[in-house]
């Protein structure tokens, strides 16, 4: 009898961490999508502005 709840005592725990971490996924997942839709009102060019495709000075021989 000792080990049946030793048992149901781990898998008490290893369904409270799986849902635990589950909560975690789904909260990082929300936070992510809510950044990416605040940030999706702004001009993308406006974001890459100081990027430049050509170098400023040229290449030495």
């Amino acid at each position: 009898m000792y080990e049946y709840e030793l048992q149901q005592l781990r898998t008490a725990a290893l369904i409270r961490r799986a849902d635990h971490e589950r909560r975690v996924r789904e909260a990082t997942r929300a936070r992510r999508e809510a950044r990416r839709a605040a940030g999706h009102g702004a001009a993308e060019h406006e974001s890459h502005s100081r990027h430049f495709r050509r170098l400023r000075w040229a290449r030495a021989a």
